[in-house]
């Protein structure tokens, strides 16, 4: 583990005492939680950017020429529209 010297404002700290009382856990365990989540989001963003700027319309296509054409398995249909 690794200790980091945090500063928050007032506000923070006291909204983040609460959510950590209201999940069961510390201050520090929330922060690190959320901490890791917003990596998380970050990182899977960074993600499908690189793909997209892979994609191509021409690929696209090509994968969807190669489904075969029938109808759609009971409870897969679209529903009546109006």
């Amino acid at each position: 583990m690794t200790r980091i010297n945090l500063e928050l404002p007032m506000a923070v700290h006291e909204h983040a005492k609460r959510l950590a009382r209201r999940e069961g856990v510390s201050v520090q365990r929330l922060i690190s939680m959320a901490l890791a989540e917003k990596m998380s989001v970050l990182d899977a963003d960074t993600f499908f950017k690189t793909r997209a700027a892979r994609a191509s319309r021409e690929k696209f296509d090509r994968a969807m020429a190669r489904i075969p054409a029938r109808k759609p398995l009971k409870g897969d249909e679209f529903p009546n529209r109006k």
